[in-house]
């Protein structure tokens, strides 16, 4: 009968120990996923405001542009074709509207 509660008494001990371990282990786990969460919010926050101000640049070239405000033949002319090229390169690192943003499970 000793023998028994001797074993008895070393499982439940191995069983605590696992437990004890696994619970810090899935502590652990979760507060980096948290913490990897609040990181993606952060830089899918900073990627939007980018994109915005890659858009309204666009918008204000665009504007500008249609007005003929500036003549391509002088140096002005010359700067404002070589910001539109740049415009043209950035618009390729914009963002779709729903970037980031959860879809609605119905």
């Amino acid at each position: 009968m000793a023998q028994f509660f001797t074993l008895t008494n070393i499982i439940i001990t191995v069983l605590v120990a696992i437990l004890v371990t696994s619970v810090y282990i899935i502590n652990n786990l979760l507060t980096k996923v948290e913490k990897y969460e609040d990181v993606t919010v952060d830089q899918t926050s900073y990627l939007q405001r980018i994109s915005d101000l890659i858009r309204d640049s666009k918008m204000h070239l665009r504007k500008l542009d249609e007005k003929g405000v500036f003549a391509s033949d002088d140096e002005v002319g010359y700067f404002f074709n070589k910001l539109k090229e740049i415009q043209s390169e950035l618009d390729n690192y914009m963002l779709p509207e729903n970037y980031g943003k959860e879809e609605s499970k119905s």
